[in-house]
């Protein structure tokens, strides 16, 4: 019963409820609801709510939505993840989360991490890392903790292990769902370790064999730091910067999950990301700076021409993450720009190319200098100047900037071989970074001149 409790959303929402546990309220549906049964009373809570199987992990079929035509959308795209047919709908908790590890033998818990996650990309839930240990004021994180015990009680899970993900609301904390295993990512294997010198997998293991766990007491007090890499849809090329990554200091590992000929999405999960760096260091700020280091050195190149790298870079550039309801753009644009810097780019006079039966001597950039001095940063915290490096690097080409701006398509232009990135390019690594920019010079470069399959 308390296997079942732990993996079945329904059941442990509903042993929660039993116990007096922390948890939102919530209901479930083995169908789409009908256009007739969507307006605010199929919910017993307000919106924004979040969808997802009754019987899955990792995000798969998660989001969060604003109104019934959402709802519908998310419930028949959580139905396809879930075996049993059922799909929770919970209200939507506010505020950070966090990861917690447990082992548990004859009712006697010790807690092997409590960690901040780092989530990104709405309506989805995105985990881009997380940080171990919490830096969660003490006493806020032993209220947590207590309740993470009693929803532990309450599954019933006495010998074995537990993982719990939980939010820290405005009402306190309420638990996401807590399963009996350990983290089923880095931190019960990895980060922990790393961090405390300890290693929760052999206490889970004893506990599993009616044993009692070893020592299971901090051996250190470090941080230790996981993040992702990601891409934008498309082909993977190539891929550079990893030995490079590895070498970063405090780097423990460095996960690659792409290769060559391998096709890519922007996750809409926690299972589609590209990869994984950890590092530790006796420091939080130093393992921080060492993983986003590290994951920004990872440079993957995608294949062109490419048509659904070419419908993602035709998105809006708008892109951010406007948390309006109703108003997310997903898969978001690498940079976020304002409407002061929007209405710059368009302003941006259009690429301009000698006829393509002439060879470029000389590539250059139309100057865009409110986006490139700005503080902007993409997916991976790169600015817009270390995006641009990596695409210099990527195509082996100088990409100078004009020093004084030229009117586009001119005689001159033309005779003297020049190719004058403009507004498609800017539009290019605004949507996808040095991964778009790069995309679109290749497509654009195949052809001599023109844009080829750039959008």
């Amino acid at each position: 019963q308390t296997a079942l409790d732990a993996s079945d959303k329904e059941r442990m929402r509903r042993r929660f409820a039993e116990a007096g546990v922390p948890s939102p309220a919530y209901t479930v549906f083995t169908a789409v609801p009908g256009i007739t049964e969507t307006d605010s009373a199929v919910l017993p809570f307000p919106y924004p709510a979040v969808v997802k199987p009754v019987d899955n992990m990792g995000g798969r079929g998660c989001r969060r939505v604003f109104n019934p035509a959402e709802l519908r959308e998310a419930v028949g795209a959580a139905l396809a993840f879930s075996r049993s047919g059922r799909v929770i709908v919970e209200e939507y908790m506010e505020g950070p989360e966090f990861s917690v590890d447990a082992v548990i033998y004859h009712g006697e818990v010790t807690i092997c991490g409590l960690a901040d996650r780092h989530i990104y990309f709405p309506p989805f839930f995105i985990e881009m890392g997380h940080t171990m240990p919490s830096s969660l004021p003490r006493a806020e994180q032993e209220t947590l903790l207590a309740v993470f015990v009693r929803g532990i009680r309450a599954l019933g899970i006495d010998n074995g292990a537990a993982k719990g993900d939980i939010k820290y609301t405005p009402r306190g904390p309420m638990i996401g769902e807590i399963a009996a295993r350990l983290s089923g990512g880095y931190m019960s294997g990895w980060t922990y370790p790393y961090a405390s010198g300890v290693d929760p997998a052999r206490g889970a293991i004893c506990a599993a064999l009616g044993l009692p766990p070893q020592d299971l007491t901090p051996q250190r007090h470090w941080t230790s730091a996981e993040r992702a890499f990601i891409s934008i849809p498309g082909l993977v090329q190539s891929i550079e910067g990893l030995e490079e990554a590895k070498k970063v200091p405090g780097i423990k590992d460095v996960f690659l999950r792409a290769e060559p000929g391998k096709r890519l999405n922007f996750p809409e999960n926690n299972v589609s990301k590209a990869g994984n760096v950890i590092s530790a260091a006796p420091g939080r700020e130093s393992a921080v700076r060492a993983a986003e280091k590290a994951a920004r050195a990872v440079l993957i190149r995608l294949s062109a021409p490419d048509k659904e790298t070419a419908a993602f870079l035709a998105g809006p550039v708008s892109g951010g993450n406007p948390v309006s309801p109703g108003n997310l753009v997903f898969p978001p644009s690498a940079f976020t720009l304002d409407p002061v810097l929007l209405a710059e780019l368009e302003k941006l006079p259009k690429t301009s190319s000698p006829s393509s039966t002439l060879r470029f001597k000389d590539i250059f950039l139309y100057p865009f200098p409110v986006f490139t001095s700005s503080a902007l940063s993409d997916y991976q915290g790169r600015t817009p100047a270390e995006s641009l490096e990596a695409v210099r690097r990527l195509t082996a080409l100088r990409l100078k900037t004009l020093e004084t701006p030229l009117k586009p398509a001119t005689a001159d232009t033309i005779s003297g071989k020049k190719l004058i990135l403009g507004r498609e390019f800017w539009s290019a690594l605004i949507r996808g970074s040095y991964q778009g920019a790069v995309y679109y010079l290749d497509c654009l470069l195949a052809k001599g001149s023109g844009l080829g399959e750039a959008p």
